[in-house]
């Protein structure tokens, strides 16, 4: 008798993506300020080391340091590694190596990439040179690479105010992570459940808690939750937060309410929209059920059922 082939597992390109505005310091103002001007900034510690990338407190001894200094734009590789394969993000457009750079007159080392044609081009203990961005706007990417440099050490240690026109004071950082993700097993269950408008959970054998998403496994027993079970839809508001933040590409009118809402049936709750109702008058024990996205695959939010409210001590181990 043949084997019964397995379900097939859902596989799906995610980008999980967050734009982070970060202010900056007097020490990492001057430094990137400086790139943008075209000048490498660094800062001594109370032991005469100059540190590039210059930092705001001493390594060794967590002392605040303050002092910086100019260094030269040449500089020795340290060590490095071959990039062989262009990434979204990355500073050239081509295979590159990826260098530890002392910049003359630094004690540390400037992570960045070197523009070679080949890893046979590279070597510890070389010579290299800042090659600068035509457009610069004060960021690490003012200094667009490095280049093979065949000349004498330019390096010098010159005090240096930090003291610039219009200088940066604050930069926007983009945290981005591309992958394939698989939900498992269980999550592709309930996610096809979703399409016929069914939640569908999976049941511990050992405590008989029923886990809505399916996780595969019972959190607390640590074994496998094979039986499946059906709930809802409705359910019961344990908890909520009013929402004042626009989201990104999210177009719902500010404020709404996010929830954690046990559905009938289920020993976790799991999280939605409120709408349908007031912002303040979104309660704990409010009765809600699903209204289905447009296309049917999943629930756009919650609304109240007008039922009574639940009585706490019915959801008070789910909040």
């Amino acid at each position: 008798m043949a084997p019964t082939p397995a379900p097939e597992v859902l596989r799906a390109p995610l980008v999980v993506e967050f734009p982070f505005t970060r202010s900056l310091g007097p020490v990492q103002s001057a430094f990137l300020t400086g790139l943008r001007e075209r000048t490498v900034l660094g800062v001594k510690t109370s032991d005469g080391k100059v540190l590039v990338p210059p930092v705001e407190y001493d390594p060794v001894t967590a002392e605040e340091i303050r002092d910086l200094v100019e260094v030269g734009a040449t500089g020795t590789v340290t060590t490095w590694a071959w990039n062989p394969e262009h990434r979204r993000g990355q500073p050239l457009d081509g295979p590159f190596a990826w260098v530890l750079v002392k910049l003359d007159g630094a004690d540390t080392a400037l992570l960045h990439a070197l523009d070679v044609p080949g890893p046979d081009a590279v070597r510890t203990g070389m010579r290299v040179r800042v090659r600068w961005a035509a457009e610069r706007a004060g960021a690490i990417t003012d200094i667009a690479c490095f280049e093979p440099y065949d000349g004498q050490n330019e390096g010098h240690v010159a005090p240096h105010s930090g003291e610039f026109t219009d200088a940066v004071t604050g930069i926007v950082a983009e945290a981005r992570l591309d992958y394939t993700y698989s939900p498992g097993r269980s999550q592709t269950a309930y996610i096809k459940a979703l399409a016929d408008r069914k939640t569908v959970g999976e049941r511990c054998p050992s405590c008989a808690k029923v886990y809505v998403p399916p996780r595969g496994a019972c959190p607390t027993c640590g074994v496998a939750t094979t039986d499946r079970v059906e709930v809802g839809p409705r359910g019961t508001v344990t908890t909520f937060c009013i929402v004042n933040v626009k989201a990104k590409n999210l177009d719902i009118e500010l404020p709404y309410v996010y929830a954690h809402i046990a559905l009938d049936g289920a020993d976790l709750a799991l999280h939605g929209r409120i709408a349908g109702i007031p912002y303040d008058q979104v309660r704990m024990g409010l009765r809600v059920e699903p209204v289905w996205s447009e296309d049917g695959r999943y629930p756009d939010h919650y609304r109240p059922t007008g039922e009574p409210d639940a009585d706490y001590d019915t959801y008070k181990e789910l909040v």
